[in-house]
């Protein structure tokens, strides 16, 4: 398993081609990401759709799937191999939800932070992403 610090997942997907009754369109599955199933009209709107469902399924967990090997993989001839990058910084960051935490200062630290109008979550959250290396 990849750790969450891990930013950026380079993922293969596998795109299967349709032409039918209902259009031509292209489904997309990973073997790395168990119930993964989204699709679109184009290639390049597939992997697009690929990359926002990975990352959806994802962004709750505390560690990620390392890739498989894909020479594994049997294909059938309407499928190809197509690589999926998903930043999971940006994407955590666009759906994080602010939560309160209490947290306890020194009384003379929250005195001065208050006179000198520091916004203290607001520097709690920096210093943690300072920490954190995000």
């Amino acid at each position: 398993m990849l750790e969450m610090m891990e930013k950026r997942l380079i993922y293969l997907i596998i795109v299967e081609e349709f032409n039918d009754d209902d259009g031509h369109y292209f489904v997309a599955t990973s073997p790395n990401i168990p119930g993964m199933v989204t699709q679109g009209d184009s290639l390049a709107d597939v992997a697009y759709w690929a990359e926002d469902a990975i990352g959806t399924m994802l962004e709750d967990q505390h560690e990620y799937p390392a890739p498989q090997d894909p020479t594994k993989w049997q294909l059938n001839p309407h499928q190809k191999l197509i690589y999926v990058t998903v930043d999971m910084k940006k994407l955590l960051e666009a759906s994080s939800k602010t939560i309160r935490r209490t947290i306890t200062v020194p009384k003379y630290l929250n005195d001065l932070a208050k006179e000198n109008h520091i916004n203290v979550s607001g520097l709690t959250t920096k210093a943690l992403k300072s920490k954190l290396g995000i």
